[in-house]
């Protein structure tokens, strides 16, 4: 990635500006269209960073207004991307700064911000894969908070935090439709991690069934529900497969007015089932539609591989939900605000479904 950047930047020198506009979209359609995996708005990104940076007299400077399709989370006070530059990125989660890796990063801009030199937090990425943290006057435990909800932070392996920040622009868009359900909303919420979408949806007023094969992670979420007073809230903490937890709910007879799901691209469920989302996604999406109530209110996928691309989120949600209950389907990328320079990091993207109004 970063060989293809200098590539590009190589070539960026040697182009007529007058023509920008047109080269920033031949360009972003040729290489999103390749086998690099990144997405196109972190392919357009790049490009307008090297404008920025090489003529600095146009400044085509895409700002958070000029991704009308993108879904950004720009609501956060605890978090923000500080900076991105070279595999990395700069994160303020409260008082403290972490510095992670990031695949979506392959522009190598100048690093600038005092955060790159005094972080409280850094993690290491290994060439033989995995990595280590290595940390400066960090707690092992820390709270955020995000409007109403607290979170509990405590870096582990694999680069996490306990929480993806670039969710909230989901939560807020759930908690609406619950909110304005005027009834009362049953939610299922798949591969649920520490539990940010189960607390939102939670605080808007449904019921949740939580769902996760890690122990350990359903008792960080119950702990985040205690933080947030929502510790009496009517949540069933569920350890388990998530398919077969589906297979067994279709089984039940039980309903669903919307369903979450947030899966990894591979994992290994608590007796040593393997997940590949490639493989598996579909057929999961299926069965999921057979646990909707008469009177489904949405459905949510978020994916952070970058080969499942929106579109892909799209279709999978047509064929499955729209074609039987009707309503709308859009899904798109999902990103968080850059601070230095009000870009775009792109985060995964996200397909939604929902009922009509």
């Amino acid at each position: 990635m970063q060989k293809f950047y200098r590539n590009v930047k190589s070539l960026f020198s040697q182009l007529d500006f007058m023509t920008v506009r047109f080269q920033i979209e031949f360009l972003n359609f040729s290489c999103y269209n390749s086998s690099t995996g990144l997405s196109e708005n972190a392919f357009s990104d790049m490009f307008l960073l090297l404008i920025y940076k090489n003529k600095q007299k146009i400044y085509i400077i895409k700002k958070k207004e000029d991704y009308n399709s993108m879904w950004i989370a720009d609501q956060w006070k605890d978090y923000e991307v500080i900076d991105c530059s070279n595999g990395e990125k700069l994160e303020r989660w409260g008082q403290y700064t972490l510095v992670r890796p990031d695949p979506q990063v392959i522009w190598d801009t100048p690093k600038t911000e005092r955060g790159w030199k005094h972080m409280n937090g850094h993690y290491h990425r290994s060439k033989k894969g995995g990595g280590e943290w290595e940390f400066f006057s960090l707690p092992e435990q820390w709270q955020i908070h995000y409007k109403e909800l607290t979170f509990n932070l405590k870096p582990f392996s694999f680069k996490h935090t306990g929480l993806f920040p670039e969710q909230a622009t989901n939560w807020d868009w759930f908690g609406d439709k619950i909110r304005n359900a005027g009834r009362p909303i049953k939610v299922l919420n798949l591969f649920a991690y520490t539990g940010g979408a189960t607390l939102a949806a939670a605080k808007a007023g449904a019921s949740v069934t939580h769902v996760d094969a890690s122990k350990g992670m359903v008792g960080w979420a119950k702990e985040n529900a205690k933080s947030s007073g929502l510790e009496d809230a009517p949540i069933r903490w569920i350890v388990d497969d998530c398919v077969k937890f589906v297979e067994r709910e279709i089984r039940r007879g039980n309903h669903y007015d919307a369903i979450i799901m947030d899966p990894p691209s591979y994992g290994r469920g608590p007796k040593g089932e393997i997940w590949k989302i490639e493989d598996a996604i579909h057929p999961l999406v299926k069965l999921c539609a057979q646990l909707l109530s008469d009177k489904p209110l949405f459905f949510l996928i978020n994916s952070y591989t970058t080969g499942l691309a929106p579109a892909v989120l799209t279709y999978m949600l047509s064929i499955e939900v729209k074609s039987k209950f009707g309503g709308s389907v859009i899904s798109d990328e999902i990103g968080l605000p850059v601070a230095k320079n009000g870009l775009i990091l792109p985060c995964g993207a996200s397909g939604r479904w929902s009922a009509d109004d």
